[in-house]
């Protein structure tokens, strides 16, 4: 009797470490999948926001390149976005448009708070609020 007891604790035991402390076996590609958010129309990019608890309004649209090789500070920014799940990395080199907002319902200080988007296929691959004053305020949007 004591010895089936024995063998079900060591097959319980197994089964625990088997489901809690084997790691994740999904290949890479799964761990680091990004969001992917349209905003292809106007609507989606402001909604983007919305969701967020951002109001904006916009101000300006540009074209621009995402640089191929990201300097100190720009890979400062590639961080934010990895945190924020967005795939900025993943569009290095390529043409893009880069949307600016101005906030409307967060002004610390009275600052004026700006909030930049950055969609290339009509997807969301970069965002960011920051002061006006160059951005020595600089918060992720989600």
């Amino acid at each position: 009797m004591k010895k089936k007891i024995f063998a079900l604790v060591i097959i319980a035991v197994a089964i625990y470490a088997v489901i809690f402390l084997i790691p994740d076996k999904k290949p890479e590609k799964e761990k680091t999948e990004k969001t992917r958010i349209s905003a292809k129309t106007t609507a989606e990019r402001i909604d983007y926001f919305a969701l967020h608890g951002w109001e904006v309004e916009e101000i300006s649209e540009k074209e621009i390149i995402i640089p191929s090789e990201f300097s100190e500070a720009y890979e400062e920014y590639a961080v934010i976005q990895d945190g924020q799940g967005l795939p900025l990395r993943e569009y290095a080199g390529k043409n893009a448009r880069l949307y600016v907002y101005e906030v409307r319902n967060y002004s610390p200080e009275n600052q004026k708070m700006l909030a930049e988007l950055i969609v290339c296929d009509d997807i969301v691959v970069a965002s960011l609020v920051y002061s006006e004053d160059g951005g020595k305020t600089r918060l992720s949007v989600s």
